[in-house]
């Protein structure tokens, strides 16, 4: 299996409607690390890093987001890094 990382940025109404408590929820429930913040010009970045597929599912679910979320869109570029131990929110 094919691990990789991704940097995702989410655009939308993403910040105060608890997106990155939720994905960090998915994030664990794949088993990916990485991390979500909100950056200052109101969009939500996300690292994941995982297994190919699992990051796939979790990038698919980034463009839809839980329900109080309205994403407008999703930019994902690959990563060469190394995964981190955990998923947090920053």
């Amino acid at each position: 299996m094919a691990e990789i990382c991704v940097r995702a940025i989410v655009k939308g109404r993403v910040q105060g409607v608890s997106f990155r408590d939720n994905t960090r929820r998915q994030a664990q429930h794949l088993q990916i690390t990485g991390h979500a913040r909100n950056l200052p010009d109101g969009t939500v970045e996300v690292l994941a890093c995982g297994e190919e597929s699992a990051v796939n599912t979790l990038v698919d679910w980034l463009h839809k987001g839980p329900p109080a979320a309205s994403v407008s869109q999703v930019t994902v570029h690959q990563e060469d890094q190394q995964p981190p131990a955990s998923f947090r929110i920053a």
